[in-house]
């Protein structure tokens, strides 16, 4: 997991998509955070990410290195953690996000990774694979 988060933030943005009916969706994140031995995500509950994530947990997301040669694919599930304790903990590691969110505003979700599966791919070596 720890590989994984790491990867995520060498990276910067990174692209998670979500399924709507039978319509993929994709858009940036940028930040992920292995908080209390999950790793979450933070969204808005108004966007449309949260409101298809709410309907169908599943998702991929795409990181790509700087150098453009190494991309990891990660999958799984989403699942809403509504304690404020883990919201706070967001907002404490990444204060850049505070005009945006706030533990009260009934607006901020995170959401934590469940059913793991990471594929590590390059140019120049074999397709690794981590669970967790």
């Amino acid at each position: 997991m720890k590989e994984v988060e790491n990867y995520l933030k060498e990276c910067g943005i990174f692209y998670l998509a979500t399924i709507d009916g039978d319509q993929p969706y994709v858009r940036p994140f940028g930040v992920a955070e292995i908080i209390n031995g999950r790793l979450y995500f933070m969204t808005g509950k108004s966007k449309d990410v949260f409101k298809q994530l709410a309907r169908n947990g599943k998702f991929e997301v795409c990181a790509t290195k700087p150098s453009g040669d190494e991309w990891m694919r990660l999958k799984g599930e989403l699942v809403n953690d509504d304690s404020r304790e883990i919201k706070e903990e967001y907002l404490r590691r990444h204060e850049e996000l505070k005009p945006l969110y706030n533990v009260d505003d009934g607006n901020m979700a995170v959401l934590y990774v469940r059913n793991a599966n990471a594929r590590f791919f390059s140019f120049t070596a074999p397709v690794r694979e981590v669970k967790f």
